[in-house]
């Protein structure tokens, strides 16, 4: 069997000069340029860059351990927080720059500095602290796109618990295995979500995927009141107000070794049983920020916006890491790109002045398609 394109472009389009001259990476010779180092001493070049870009409470002293490849090491005895290189590291350069700016369904926005979200992922933080949970514990995320994902992810990074994100569309059954797997200790998820002009049930996917059973590692479930809608309360539940009541708002990171597993992100394997892989901290920051400096050319008064959901892999390293460990400005949307018309995404683009869209070409196409058929949601007429 054998997949043919029937795509044949040979369009070539050339940047400005100015806009190559201005460019993190300026040009090709510049890129051989790069390449010829990492070839001549990948070692080093990996070194140079994690000294250059990473702060560490411990620098580390060896770059790469092959000896059990291929389950390499990297930077294995330097020490770090990588919420605190999200975060911290900003506070006395840019606390009031727009970190993150949130557009919710119904198309009204709101946006939170860099100093607002510390203090907020310093106070979530130390509320998980108040149930006991350790370092190296896991913890389910099942939330919608919104800053709290985002700050419930840092806020596990910020003590050293791993988390492991599940995509708000996925079922019960999808949790119930992934709590399994992973023997996560806790879940943070909320009431509902927004989604297209409706209100749809969230929470109930958690208290189902509990109740199938083998999940007696679950000793709290989180609670986001996001759509006031009437769930189902047990006995562990907690408010995830509540939880943060009266709670400080600033907490010292938790320095870990650089090989520590900052989070689990499941995929489904050839017998369709999901299969946790496991990203470690120092590597895979150094990977997210030098993608944000290299393959998306992020400058200083830029807006990023990464349309993933916090449930793929694209969505951590677009949107909950590597956006903030570069003190970028981003877009974070919850919402869907034909809602309330195909126009959606060129409205947003325009409203919040984006420089740099990332989405996935599935989603061009349609918006394509739906363009052809309905001109005013062209992007031209935003």
């Amino acid at each position: 069997m054998s997949i043919e394109s029937v795509l044949h472009e040979n369009r070539v389009f050339e940047p400005s000069a100015d806009f190559v001259k201005s460019a993190n990476v300026s040009g090709m010779a510049a890129y051989k340029a790069l390449c010829a180092e990492a070839e001549a001493d990948y070692e080093g070049f990996w070194a140079k860059l994690a000294r250059e870009l990473l702060i560490w409470h411990k620098p580390f002293t060896k770059t790469l351990n092959a000896e059990h490849a291929p389950f390499y090491k990297w930077f294995e005895d330097g020490e770090l927080n990588v919420s605190a290189n999200c975060l911290d590291k900003h506070l006395n350069t840019i606390p009031n720059k727009v970190a993150i700016i949130f557009e919710a369904d119904d198309g009204s926005s709101k946006s939170i500095t860099y100093k607002e979200l510390y203090h907020q992922v310093c106070q979530f933080a130390n509320g998980l602290k108040k149930l006991n949970l350790n370092v190296g514990d896991r913890v389910i995320i099942y939330l919608p796109m919104g800053i709290e994902a985002v700050v419930a992810m840092q806020a596990c990074a910020r003590i050293g618990l791993i988390h492991s994100v599940v995509f708000g569309g996925f079922s019960a059954k999808s949790l119930n295995e992934r709590i399994i797997d992973a023997g996560a200790r806790a879940v943070i998820t909320s009431d509902g979500q927004f989604r297209g002009g409706k209100t749809m049930p969230l929470k109930v996917a958690v208290d189902e995927g509990i109740a199938m059973g083998g999940c007696d590692s679950i000793e709290k479930v989180v609670v986001l009141k996001k759509t006031g809608q009437d769930i189902a309360w047990q006995d562990n539940n907690i408010w995830w107000h509540d939880l943060i009541a009266g709670v400080a708002d600033t907490c010292a990171p938790v320095m870990v070794n650089a090989e520590h597993p900052l989070f689990l992100l499941y995929t489904s394997g050839s017998t369709g049983k999901p299969k946790g892989v496991q990203h470690s901290s120092a590597g895979y920051l150094l990977h997210a920020m030098n993608t944000m400096r290299w393959t998306f050319d992020i400058k200083e008064n830029d807006v990023f916006w990464c349309t993933a959901d916090v449930g793929w892999i694209t969505g951590h390293s677009y949107v909950a890491y590597g956006p903030l460990a570069v003190g970028a400005t981003q877009v974070v949307f919850e919402g869907i790109p034909t809602y309330p018309n195909a126009g959606r995404f060129w409205e947003m683009i325009a409203k919040h002045k984006v420089s740099i869209f990332y989405t996935a070409p599935t989603a061009i196409r349609s918006l394509i398609k739906a363009s052809e058929t309905t001109p005013e949601v062209h992007p031209k007429n935003y």
